[in-house]
C-alpha cells in the first residue's frame, strides 16, 4: 500500500539522518501519513518533525549543541530520504509537516496496474491469513426477520467482505437460537391461532385460554398466517393430539418456517454464510464425541474445576465478578434448566477450543450491550484471551416514512419486516443505506429518500456512475473505438489525474475500515468517486469523431475501464450491485 511505503521511505530516511549525524539519535516515534485537507499541499502529509522535537531539542541540549526549528527537521530528514518513482515533490511547511506530491507520470501508469489486478485491487495484507470469524445475523427462528436485524446483517457481511479484502481467512456464520423458552412460546402462540382459526379450544391440560397469546407470546400477524398455512398443509390432526406432543410438532413447524423466510431474505440481501449453527447442537453429545459428552456438559465441569460456579437461590451461578464482570450470571435456573449465559459459553468454547478460531467477531444490537463485561469475564474463565472477542455494538435502526417514524415490535405485530423493506427499496437500497453510518450511530432509514431517483440518493447517485461508465463503453464500441494499443502517458488532464488519485485511495480505505471494522468509510469513498468520475466525464471527451482525439481517446477509454472496476470492486464489498444499466 502507498501509505505504508512512503511511512517506510520516512522512517528510512529518519534513521539515516540519525546515522550520518544530522539528527541526534532519539526513539522515532510511528510515522503516520494523513491526506491533506486542501490539494495545494499535496497528497500525503506526515507531522513527524513535530511530533520528534522535543526529544530531539532535548538531546542537543544535553550535548550542549543548538536547538533546531521543526522545519529544520523536516529539511533534515527530506535530505536524506531516497528517490523513488512515485514521487514528483518533497516540501517541508511551518509549522513542521513533510507535503509530498505524487508525480503525475507515474499516477497515469497506475490505471494499467489497476486493471492488471482486476478483482484483486483494493487488497491490503492486514490479517496475513489469520483464521477468523464473523457471527452475525443470528435472529431469533420465532418470526420474519425485522428491518432492525437488516442492520446486522449489512453491517457482519461487510465487515466479513472488508476482512477477507484485507488479508484475513473469514469464516461467516449464523447463531441459530434453536432452544429455550422464546421457541417454547412461539410454538403455544402457534397453537393458540391455530385453535382459533379452526374454532376450537386449546386442549384442557394446556392451561391456555381460548384466543390468549400466552404471556411472553408473539402476537403478530405473521403467527395468524403461518397458522392459517398449518390449518392448509396439516388440517386438524394437531387437536386430536396430546397438549405436549402438539406443542412439539408445532413448534418444529413454526421454526422451519421461520428458517425458510430468514433464509429467503439473506439470500435477497445477498448474504451468503459459512453455517448455520445450531443452539441445540452444543446440548448433543452426539455433536462433539471428542469431549465424551455435550459441550454444555463440558464446560459446565471446566467451570466446576476452576471454581468460577456457586448455588444460590436454588440456581447454579457464573461468578463474573470475580473476573471482572459487572454482575453475576445464572448459568442453571432452579427449575433445572440451562440460562442463556451458559449457551454462550458453551458457543464460544466451541469457536475458540473446538474450531481453532484466532479472532471472532460478534455482530450484536444495542440491547446487548451490557453483556459485554461477563462475556470478557467468561473468555477469562475459560482461559482465553478476552482480545480475541470483539463484540460490535450497533445502534437500532429508526424507519421514516413521510417524516414520521415507523414503530418496530415484533411482539407487538406492528413491526416493519425486513422482507416489507427489501420489496419496497431493494437490497441494493437496503445494503447502501444501512451500511453508510457508523455502527455507535443512530441509524436512520428514509423510505422516501431511497425511493428516489435522484442525486440526492447516495445509492442511485453511485450506481448511475457506474451504469454511466458502462454506457459510455458502449457507445465507444459502437463506434468502432476501443482502449486497444492505449498510451495511458497522455492522461493529464487535472481530472483524469484526480480521477486516478481517487481509485489509488482504495486500499487505504479497506485498511481505514477493516481495522475500525467500519464499513462505513466505503460508502462515502463510493460516492467520491463516482463524484470524480462524474467531474472527469464532464471535462474530458471520451468519444470522440476527431481523429486528432484518438490517442488521448485510447487513454480515456482505459481509464473509463478502470474507473468501472474500481467503482464495481467498492459496491461489492458493501453488498451492493453494480448496474450496467439505469
Amino acid at each position: 500500500m502507498l501509505r505504508d511505503e512512503l511511512a517506510d521511505l520516512i522512517y528510512g530516511a529518519t534513521r539515516k539522518a540519525q546515522k550520518k549525524g544530522n539528527l541526534p539519535r532519539t526513539e522515532i516515534p510511528e510515522v503516520v501519513i494523513e491526506r491533506p485537507r486542501r490539494p495545494e499541499h499535496g497528497d500525503y502529509a506526515t507531522s513527524l518533525p513535530l511530533k520528534m522535537i522535543a526529544d530531539i531539542n532535548r538531546a542537543l541540549k544535553e550535548a550542549e549543541k543548538p536547538t533546531l526549528a521543526p522545519t529544520e527537521v523536516g529539511k533534515r530528514i527530506v535530505y536524506r530520504m531516497e528517490e523513488v518513482p512515485f514521487i514528483s515533490r518533497v516540501e517541508v511547511v511551518p509549522p513542521g509537516f513533510i507535503n509530498v506530491l505524487l508525480d503525475d507520470g507515474w499516477l497515469a501508469q497506475q490505471v494499467e496496474t489497476i486493471l492488471e489486478e482486476g478483482e484483486r485491487f483494493g487488497t491490503v495484507d492486514r490479517g496475513q491469513g489469520m483464521r477468523m470469524q464473523v457471527e452475525y445475523g443470528s435472529a431469533n427462528p420465532n418470526g420474519p426477520m425485522h428491518v432492525g436485524f437488516g442492520r446486522n446483517l449489512v453491517l457482519g457481511d461487510s465487515i466479513a467482505n472488508v476482512l477477507e479484502a484485507a488479508g484475513y481467512d473469514v469464516y461467516r456464520e449464523y447463531y441459530v437460537n434453536d432452544a429455550g423458552s422464546q421457541m417454547e412460546n412461539f410454538g403455544e402462540s402457534l397453537y393458540v391461532r391455530y385453535c382459533e382459526l379452526l374454532g376450537r379450544d386449546p386442549a384442557p391440560d394446556s392451561g391456555l385460554s381460548p384466543g390468549e397469546i400466552p404471556e411472553g407470546g408473539y402476537r403478530g400477524q405473521y403467527v395468524i398466517d403461518w397458522a392459517q398455512r398449518i390449518v392448509d398443509e396439516q388440517g386438524d390432526r394437531y387437536l386430536g393430539m396430546p397438549y405436549e406432543l402438539a406443542i412439539t410438532e408445532m413448534r418444529a413447524l413454526g421454526y422451519q418456517m421461520a428458517m425458510e423466510s430468514i433464509r429467503a431474505d439473506c439470500q435477497r440481501m445477498n448474504v451468503h454464510y459459512d453455517n448455520w449453527f445450531s443452539e441445540k447442537s452444543l446440548y448433543d453429545p452426539d455433536a462433539s464425541p471428542e469431549l465424551g459428552g455435550s459441550v454444555f456438559d463440558h464446560i459446565m465441569s471446566l467451570l466446576r474445576q476452576g471454581r468460577h460456579l456457586f448455588m444460590a437461590d436454588g440456581a447454579v451461578w457464573f461468578n463474573a465478578e470475580a473476573l471482572g464482570g459487572d454482575k453475576n450470571e445464572v448459568v442453571i435456573r432452579s427449575n433445572g434448566e440451562p440460562g442463556y449465559f451458559v449457551s454462550d459459553i458453551a458457543y464460544h468454547y466451541n469457536k475458540f477450543v473446538q474450531r481453532g478460531f484466532k479472532w471472532v467477531i460478534n455482530v450484536w444490537g444495542a440491547d446487548h450491550q451490557g453483556h459485554v463485561p461477563r462475556m470478557k469475564a467468561m473468555m477469562r474463565a475459560l482461559r482465553l484471551d478476552p482480545e480475541q472477542l470483539t463484540l460490535l455494538i450497533y445502534q437500532m435502526v429508526t424507519v421514516l416514512e413521510s417524516g414520521e417514524q415507523v414503530r418496530l415490535s415484533k411482539r407487538a405485530g406492528t413491526q416493519v419486516d425486513l422482507r416489507e423493506v427489501l420489496d419496497d427499496i431493494g437490497a441494493d437500497a437496503v445494503r447502501f443505506f444501512l451500511a453508510a453510518r457508523a455502527a455507535e450511530s443512530q441509524m436512520d432509514l428514509d423510505l422516501d429518500l431511497a425511493r428516489q431517483q435522484s442525486d440526492e440518493n447516495p445509492v442511485y447517485y453511485v450506481q448511475y456512475g457506474h451504469a454511466r461508465i458502462a454506457s459510455v463503453l458502449r457507445y465507444a464500441e459502437e463506434q468502432g473505438q476501443t482502449d486497444e494499443g492505449a498510451d495511458v502517458a497522455l492522461l493529464a488532464h487535472p481530472s483524469e489525474l484526480a480521477l486516478i488519485r481517487k481509485m489509488l485511495e482504495l486500499p487505504e480505505v479497506v485498511a481505514l475500515a477493516a481495522e475500525n471494522l467500519a464499513p462505513h468509510h466505503l460508502t462515502y469513498y463510493a460516492q467520491d468517486l463516482a463524484a470524480s468520475f462524474h467531474a472527469f466525464y464532464r471535462d474530458c471527451r471520451v468519444v470522440s469523431s476527431d481523429p486528432a482525439d484518438a490517442a488521448v481517446g485510447k487513454a480515456r477509454l482505459r481509464l473509463a475501464q478502470a474507473a468501472k472496476l474500481v467503482l464495481a470492486r467498492t459496491l461489492g464489498l458493501i453488498g451492493v450491485g453494480a448496474p450496467e444499466r439505469m
